[in-house]
């Protein structure tokens, strides 16, 4: 009885505060090794995000110059690039999906005397998908390497705090979130759904509440992440196992649509409460990215294993703001192009 009274009143806390830039992601876990992980990106006004296509054996850098970390990349990808100038999300060749959401409570490791390698925001999801191929390859990395964040504002000054959610294809998840300055990391199958805030453990407490209270009986219905998170948590273990790849995409969307917000929702008081966006699903079994803008009607996708991403191999672009009512395979619309430029 104390674990639920405390449980209720940390629930109450937190759906008291605003949380005014909504994103929500879901992970599907089916039958023969089927892992489908979704998201929605949700944001105050249109971000502008087009995809790319990176084949391996790309040299990069993590800051333009200074004490920074220097790679090859080892696999291709496929990036959503907002703004084209940062990494939101994408996944690699291996299945391996990285996305970013807002976390307004973030406070990166940041340094100002060179002691440690600096990485921009605007390529960490790069660097994560460019050298590994599972989650406890980066688990392994992020336990022995120390570096520090450096992270430009964006959209009129708005501080780019975030935190990650990386699933490989096995179905396995960690969570990266900074708070005071120190990474925490959480790594299991079992956490399937991230949002925004509060901080993960307290979110993980408040959707333990509603687990008892049922979802058949009652699920909460705002657009605050601590609603969306356990909307999400339920229709997601919902979704029957033994679908086919397809229908676990389409499946996958559905989920989404529960915790979106719609396009113009505003509640009085709280004038940046955001809209999605766009919507993304990634099959990382067979290496299929779907993406749809939710003021369009339809999905398209990317097929990795069609593409040549061998070294040597062309960047190719879909530049979204040239193509409007896709809904079909558009790896012939990706054309050949340079790199984008991060916005260090």
């Amino acid at each position: 009885m104390k674990i639920r009274v405390f449980l209720f009143a940390v629930l109450m806390a937190l759906l008291g505060s605003a949380d005014v830039r909504p994103c929500s992601r879901v992970v599907f876990q089916g039958r023969d090794s089927l892992t489908v992980v979704g998201r929605t990106l949700d944001w105050r006004t249109p971000i502008p995000t087009n995809l790319y296509v990176y084949p391996r054996g790309m040299r990069k850098s993590g800051m333009p110059s200074g004490n920074t970390l220097h790679w090859t990349s080892k696999y291709g990808s496929v990036l959503a690039v907002s703004y084209d100038g940062g990494v939101t999300e994408g996944m690699n060749e291996k299945g391996l999906v990285m996305n970013g959401l807002f976390c307004k409570g973030t406070v990166y490791t940041t340094v100002q005397d060179g002691t440690l390698p600096v990485m921009s925001l605007a390529v960490l999801v790069s660097y994560i998908l460019d050298n590994f191929a599972t989650v406890a390859e980066v688990e392994k990395w992020l336990a022995e390497t120390s570096f520090a964040i450096y992270g430009q504002s964006f959209d009129g000054g708005t501080a780019a705090a975030l935190h990650w959610a990386i699933t490989d294809r096995s179905g396995m998840t960690l969570v990266m979130e900074y708070r005071d300055g120190k990474l925490n990391t959480y790594a299991s199958r079992d956490y399937q759904v991230l949002t925004n805030d509060p901080p993960f453990e307290q979110m993980l407490a408040i959707n333990a509440y509603w687990q008892q209270v049922g979802g058949t009986n009652m699920l909460p219905g705002t657009v605050r992440s601590a609603d969306r998170f356990v909307r999400a948590s339920f229709f997601i273990d919902h979704i029957p196992a033994d679908v086919d790849d397809r229908t676990a995409a389409a499946a996958v969307f559905s989920v989404l649509g529960t915790v979106s917000v719609p396009l113009g929702y505003t509640v009085e008081g709280e004038p940046n409460l955001s809209s999605t966006q766009w919507r993304s699903v990634a099959d990382t079994k067979n290496l299929v990215y779907y993406f749809g803008f939710a003021s369009q009607f339809a999905e398209f996708w990317i097929d990795l294993k069609d593409l040549d991403l061998t070294p040597g191999a062309p960047v190719r672009k879909l530049d979204t703001s040239k193509e409007t009512g896709l809904c079909f395979n558009v790896n012939d619309r990706l054309v050949h192009s340079d790199p984008f430029t991060p916005m260090w």
